[in-house]
């Protein structure tokens, strides 16, 4: 691996941040260009903010070593940051849905982007056995401590749903995952891989407005969101029932919700 001119990138990633904040977007995109060039893998997650601005190609997916950082550093203050200041409830408004659904209990879980363990926790009494996967180590290690787990992997999740050959799971959960995923096909194959026929996948994501007709772009907080048709049309195609699709509040930002949708679909079988 190349070894990264840390300063030369920190000057660039603060000079294309400053462009992008004055408005001047022509000049914060050839910024992130520059920033891109000196670090190919994309730790700041310049591609991201570049299409977030509405240029370039919108990429498939956030990049690994971006997500990775992202977490690795916020490790620590995930949760407080996360359920206190922006007030994300995504793992309990699920197990009020599989309650009020009657759906459950389960045998195996995976809880795919686990991160410190918010979903896990909330559905523990209600699985008798858990997988946790992140691509984070530091968020994993935080998850291990809180014991709420009977196998944790650090990997990224479309590699590992491609590569798994435990035993095959009758809930897979994805909270807060589609945010970093743009192509949802990887994802939604993955899971159907991985699960019992008549499992269910349940999952959140931000969505689009009505009015946009792409199937994804990357909002103005460097966080993919989702058409609805696009998320419909992808489970049928990937073996998937829509048991219900509840539209929610995915977090506060800038003190404004993000809406999203809330989804539990079942695999054919």
């Amino acid at each position: 691996m190349t070894k990264i001119d840390e300063e030369a990138l920190a000057e660039a990633y603060n000079r294309a941040l400053a462009l992008e904040k004055a408005g001047d977007i022509d000049a914060a995109v050839k910024a992130y260009e520059d920033v891109l060039a000196i670090d190919p893998e994309d730790h700041g997650g310049a591609a991201v903010r570049i299409a977030s601005m509405g240029r370039g190609e919108t990429p498939p997916r956030a990049p690994d070593a971006y997500v990775e950082t992202l977490f690795d550093q916020h490790a620590e203050s995930f949760e407080d940051i996360l359920v206190e200041q922006l007030g994300y409830a995504v793992p309990v408004i699920l197990r009020q849905r599989l309650q009020e659904l009657n759906l459950g209990p389960f045998k195996r879980m995976l809880d795919l982007g686990c991160g410190t363990g918010l979903t896990g926790g909330t559905l523990r009494d209600m699985v008798d056995d858990i997988t946790g996967i992140d691509l984070s180590e530091n968020m994993v290690e935080i998850a291990h401590e809180k014991d709420l787990y009977e196998t944790l992997y650090v990997a990224e999740v479309e590699d590992f749903l491609d590569d798994n050959d435990d035993e095959p799971f009758d809930l897979v959960t994805a909270t807060d995952i589609l945010p970093y995923l743009g192509a949802l096909e990887p994802l939604f194959f993955g899971a159907a891989e991985n699960m019992v026929p008549g499992g269910l996948f349940a999952f959140s994501s931000e969505t689009l407005p009505a009015s946009d007709t792409t199937p994804y772009r990357v909002g103005p907080h460097q966080r993919f969101v989702h058409s609805e048709s696009y998320i419909r049309s992808r489970l049928e195609e990937t073996g998937f029932t829509v048991v219900e699709m509840t539209e929610i509040n995915v977090r506060m930002q800038d003190g404004n919700p993000s809406p999203g949708h809330l989804v539990i679909a079942k695999l054919k079988g």
